[in-house]
């Protein structure tokens, strides 16, 4: 008969000893090992790495670097991501890591005075904080991006050595620490994931023309949008493309006159600018080229498009998909339609953006959003209006174009711009709209509820609405109607998309 070794969980504890024995001792000569190395260059950079990393401050700043550095929304992402991770991996070190296992920290007979830290830790040593947090900001960041990832993550390794370089930890710890902070950014992309596992709506796919170089292209900017940089960056990578540069009360017209001579019409700006484009692509049977420009981008982020590279490429390859576009009858000005490629709302939310776009002006962005949620969540604004057949007092309608998915508390990405559906939530009425508004964000997105309902419909008819209310399409204000009919355009809209998204 042959004997087999006994898995570390059938060990007796005798050998269990001896394999802790084994791993101390394998710790301990590691740890004086590079102690008593001599790293060069070392010197004046890690123990100030080690003591930069303090609390996190290292990595906070780094965020804040990537977050106003980075271009667009995935370095934003990248560096909530990483912050979102260490706080758990720190938050797991301290409440269950220091207190499970109690280990002394090394002695410094072996470690250079120059090396050693001026305030030496007093927590136990076992895990490493700083390996845990630089793991997981590290990791974190990686797995929304792997251009940011690959700048921290040397970074992260070298603040992770610099705990055994200062002789605060054993190799044993800083192994641990990292593994467990490796662990939180993958706990964190479970809860909530990352852009790259979503599935992007690739589907249906159109045929449109293949414009190398943008020939045959018009492209109207939006000078408004903050987009001068990107506008630059159309034209060195499409120079057969014509350009057009215009201010916001301009855009329509141009868009109309782009229409009427090109073969793809391209636009550069936000949401809304990006709204005016779409229904004149329609109305003149054009493909689309979205070059986000804007502040949030929700359309073309949802569409899988993050920058304009992404969409040179489409053009290049000829590549795109039809997309649903969600409808109001009649529209504004006296129009027949009005259109909205991401979301419609009445009640609160208009009002907001009525608000803060007459302060921002005046006293800034940022304020003037603060001003206009204190202002309407006083609860001075109900609407009144029937809805579904019935009468009803709400704070809030919203109607998306097709179905948003769940993100943490509140709806977020769209798997799927072809659905034919429309994302109808509404916000009852009542005392107290800011609580229920936060109950209704937190209920999920499709729940029913004293406060909250949501339904998945086709067509909804919304009549009686007082004069002079506002609505609000993909952040554009209008007054509405005494009543109005959603629908959808199914599959309206041809938009050019990268097959192959990286």
């Amino acid at each position: 008969m042959f004997e087999t070794s006994a898995s570390p969980a059938q060990a007796t504890p005798g050998t269990r000893a001896r394999i802790a024995a084994l791993l101390t001792t394998w710790d301990e000569q590691v740890f004086r090992s590079v102690a008593t190395r001599h790293w060069p260059g070392a010197g004046p950079v890690l123990p100030r790495l080690s003591r930069t990393a303090n609390h996190g401050l290292l990595w906070f700043g780094a965020a804040a670097g990537m977050a106003t550095l980075g271009r667009g929304a995935r370095s934003r992402r990248a560096a909530l991501r990483g912050v979102v991770s260490l706080g758990l991996a720190s938050a797991a070190v301290n409440t269950i890591g220091k207190r499970a296992v109690r280990r002394h920290r090394p002695l410094l007979d072996t470690v250079p005075v120059i090396r050693q830290l001026k305030r030496q830790p007093f927590t136990t040593s076992f895990p490493s904080g700083h390996a845990a947090s630089a793991a997981a900001f590290a990791t974190g960041v990686a797995l929304e991006s792997k251009g940011w990832g690959a700048v921290v993550a040397p970074v992260a390794a070298a603040v992770a050595l610099s705990r055994v370089y200062t002789g605060v930890h054993y190799p044993g710890d800083v192994l641990v620490g990292a593994a467990l902070g490796v662990g939180a950014a993958f706990a964190v992309r479970g809860l909530v994931p990352t852009r790259s596992q979503m599935p992007s709506p690739g589907r249906p796919y159109a045929m449109a023309p293949a414009l190398p170089g943008g020939r045959g292209l018009v492209v109207v900017v939006n000078r408004a949008s903050g987009s001068s940089d990107s506008a630059t960056l159309v034209r060195d990578a499409l120079p057969l493309a014509e350009v057009v540069e215009c201010e916001p009360e301009e855009v329509e017209s141009e868009l109309e006159k782009a229409a009427g001579r090109c073969r793809s019409l391209g636009v550069l700006g936000g949401d809304g600018t990006i709204n005016r484009a779409a229904a004149i692509a329609v109305r003149h049977g054009l493909p689309l080229a979205v070059f986000p420009g804007g502040t949030l981008n929700h359309f073309a982020y949802d569409l899988g498009i993050e920058n304009v590279h992404d969409t040179i490429r489409a053009l290049t390859a000829g590549d795109a998909v039809r997309v649903d576009l969600g409808r109001f009858t009649p529209g504004p000005g006296g129009a027949p339609h009005g259109h909205f490629l991401n979301t419609f709302s009445l009640g609160v939310y208009p009002e907001l953006v009525k608000v803060r776009e007459h302060w921002s002006p005046r006293i800034g962005g940022w304020p003037a959003g603060v001003l206009a949620a204190l202002k309407v969540l006083r609860g001075e604004h109900q609407l009144e209006a029937e809805f579904d057949g019935r009468q009803r007092a709400l704070w809030l309608l919203f109607a998306g174009n097709c179905i948003y998915q769940r993100m943490g508390p509140t709806p977020g990405h769209r798997h799927d711009l072809a659905d034919g559906l429309l994302d109808v939530r509404i916000v009852h009425g009542g005392r107290s709209p800011g609580l229920r508004l936060l109950a209704a964000a937190l209920a999920g997105p499709l729940s029913r509820s004293p406060v909250h309902a949501a339904e998945r419909m086709r067509r909804v008819r919304i009549a009686d609405i007082a004069p002079g209310t506002p609505l609000a399409f993909d952040g554009e204000v209008a007054e509405s109607p005494r009543e109005l009919i959603l629908d959808k355009a199914i599959e309206a809209l041809t938009v050019y998309r990268p097959q192959m998204l990286l």
